[in-house]
């Protein structure tokens, strides 16, 4: 499967490593001397001082990274709005910038707001939504431990049944000491319909940048050219 323009960063739940996945894929592309823009279409949780977009940009490299919409609490973007009384972009305006990029980029990499239907505006439009919009491909973020089978079958049966393609799985922070859990998981989930792109190491935020890059390729070695 050769890659989309648009490649939609999603996961089965908040936390489990999608700004982390998204700048690998960032580092990955770069590598094959493709252009990449990465765009976030809700950041919440900016009162703590947290950026997905600078942290993309620290680790994978020099590239265009921008937020649609900044949100000061922590929460899914509906609710953050809502405190923070910020009007939130409609999906349409999402994909409008998301498109000019594109026109400069080879890729632009969208990283979603928690899982895969969480609303992003007011309209309930969720980055399944978007991913229609835009025809893209889908990267589906995963846990490695317990739960995670049901949590990634679930949401790949989402994007399937809204006739959406799907690039592969990631499990967004693979343990330093793995388990026969984690094991049994990461063997399961490589017997999926969609492939099983590679595993992050959980400690991959803390490493210096050049690291960062050099792993990058190693951990996504799934991924198509």
């Amino acid at each position: 499967m050769s890659l989309s323009p648009f490649i939609l960063v999603t996961g089965t739940d908040t936390g489990v490593g999608k700004t982390m996945t998204t700048a690998a894929l960032a580092a990955v592309l770069h590598g094959m001397g493709r252009s990449v823009a990465v765009y976030k279409p809700c950041q919440s949780g900016a009162a703590d001082g947290d950026s997905d977009a600078a942290e993309i940009v620290r680790l994978a490299g020099a590239l265009t990274a921008e937020a649609g919409v900044v949100l000061q609490q922590p929460l899914a973007p509906v609710a953050a709005a809502a405190i923070d009384g910020t009007p939130l972009s409609a999906l349409a305006a999402h994909a409008g910038r998301i498109r000019e990029l594109a026109e400069a980029h080879d890729h632009v990499l969208v990283e979603g707001a928690g899982g895969l239907l969480v609303e992003l505006d007011s309209n309930g439009g969720t980055l399944a939504d978007l991913g229609s919009l835009l025809a893209a491909a889908f990267v589906l973020v995963a846990r490695p431990g317990l739960g995670t089978l049901n949590h990634t079958v679930l949401t790949l049966e989402a994007l399937s049944r809204r006739g959406l393609d799907v690039l592969g799985v990631v499990l967004g922070s693979w343990p330093v000491s793995p388990d026969a859990v984690h094991h049994s998981n990461r063997q399961v989930l490589g017997t999926l319909r969609v492939p099983l792109l590679g595993a992050l190491p959980e400690q991959a935020s803390e490493l210096s940048p050049a690291d960062f890059r050099t792993g990058a390729a190693a951990w996504l070695n799934g991924l198509p050219a």
